[in-house]
C-alpha cells in the first residue's frame, strides 16, 4: 500500500443499492483507495436490491480490526436495515464518528443505519426522499442538496446521486485535485452539473 493509498471499509447486505455501492468502490478504487468489501451476512455473497449478486472481498466478522480512513454505507432496503442490526459495524461507525475518520451514507442509509442509532443529533444530512420525513426528526437539519458534508459524515440521496457522491468522498480523503483527476476521464462536471 502506497503513502497516499487510503483505506476504506464499505459494509454490503442482502437488499443493498447496487448502483450505490458499486460506484463507490469505482470512484475510489479509481482515486486510488484500497475499498475493502465487507458482507454484514452470513456469506460473502450477497444479492443486491434489483437481484444483482455481489461477492464482497470478506464478511465483516472476519476484519481485522484497524483504523479506517472512510467508511462508506450503502443504502438499498433491506439491505440498510442489515447494516444497522450489524453490532460490529454499529460499532465501527461510532468509532468512526467519535474519532473523526470520514464517515459517508447514502439513500436510507442516513435515516435508517444512522439515525435510528442516534448518531445524526446536531448533524446536518440528507437521503432518500421516502425517508425524508424521518431523517427530519433525527438530524439537525434535513437539507435538500444531492450532497450535503458536515464535518466529518457525507450524506447523499439515492442511485441518482452516487457518482457525485463518491466523489465528495474522493474529495474528503484526497483532495479537489484528486476528484477532478477521477471525474474527468469519465466525462462527469464539477459538482453540481
Amino acid at each position: 500500500m502506497t503513502e497516499q493509498q487510503k483505506r476504506v471499509l464499505l459494509p454490503v447486505a442482502d437488499g443493498s443499492e447496487e448502483i450505490e455501492a458499486v460506484t463507490i468502490i469505482d470512484v475510489l478504487r479509481r482515486a486510488g483507495a484500497q475499498v475493502t468489501v465487507a458482507s454484514v451476512m452470513a456469506s460473502e455473497t450477497i444479492t443486491a436490491s434489483r437481484g444483482v449478486v455481489i461477492t464482497a472481498d470478506c464478511r465483516l466478522a472476519e476484519c481485522e480490526p484497524r483504523r479506517w480512513d472512510l467508511v462508506v454505507l450503502p443504502g438499498g432496503m433491506p439491505g440498510a436495515a442489515h447494516l444497522a442490526a450489524d453490532r460490529q459495524l454499529m460499532e465501527i461507525v461510532r468509532k468512526q464518528l467519535r474519532d473523526g475518520g470520514w464517515l459517508g451514507a447514502i439513500c436510507a442509509a442516513p435515516a435508517v443505519v444512522l439515525g435510528r442509532h442516534g448518531l445524526l443529533a446536531e448533524r446536518e444530512a440528507t437521503c432518500h426522499e421516502s425517508f425524508r420525513e424521518e431523517l427530519r426528526a433525527q438530524a439537525l437539519v434535513a437539507r435538500g442538496e444531492k450532497v450535503v458534508r458536515d464535518r466529518n459524515l457525507v450524506t447523499s440521496q439515492a442511485p441518482g446521486t452516487a457518482m457525485a457522491f463518491a466523489l465528495e468522498l474522493v474529495a474528503c480523503l484526497y483532495s479537489e485535485k484528486q476528484r477532478q483527476t477521477v471525474a474527468t476521464p469519465m466525462a462527469v462536471g464539477p459538482p453540481g452539473v
